[in-house]
């Protein structure tokens, strides 16, 4: 019996991450949670429906964190929830042997916790920031308890 006991990684039920939207009110380049994970939609389409049916909504996104696929189909006037996506611009201070990213908040803290990309955007920060040495914006995208880095722009003098 002591080994059935259960632990939850967190105690709210996620409610302020996302709200609920009737799928036909959903709009291409809007978001909307598929599968747990917070999307971008890239492609919908209605298909009418028989006699007794609802009309249903087939709708394609796109992780806004790993930029995967995911597809789902619901009938329109069934509501899904939709994640509050944050994003906001922080000023570069520096770039962490392991690989993490120091970012001037607002208020003059500092914060640490964002990884830095992989690939191109990745390469493209070391690059500006290291080799270039130039003041750099990081653009952070805050969504269910996530966040990462989307883009780099330099800062304006």
């Amino acid at each position: 019996m002591a080994d059935e006991h259960e632990t939850f990684e967190s105690a709210d039920a996620g409610a302020s991450t996302t709200f609920p939207m009737q799928c036909s009110a959903l709009r291409k380049n809007g978001h909307v949670v598929i599968k747990n994970r917070p999307c971008k939609i890239v492609e919908m389409s209605t298909s009418k429906t028989g006699k007794h049916g609802h009309a249903k909504v087939h709708l394609v996104a796109l992780d806004i964190f790993t930029g995967k696929k995911l597809e789902d189909l619901s009938p329109s006037t069934h509501n899904m929830d939709v994640p509050k996506v944050n994003r906001k611009e922080y000023q570069l201070l520096d770039i962490t042997d392991d690989g993490f990213l120091s970012l001037m908040r607002d208020d003059g803290d500092t914060k640490d916790d964002v990884k830095l990309p992989e690939g191109e955007l990745g390469e493209r920060i070391q690059k500006m920031f290291r080799e270039e040495e130039k003041d750099l914006n990081v653009t952070i995208l805050t969504s269910m308890g996530e966040e990462c880095c989307m883009d780099v722009k330099e800062a304006p003098k």
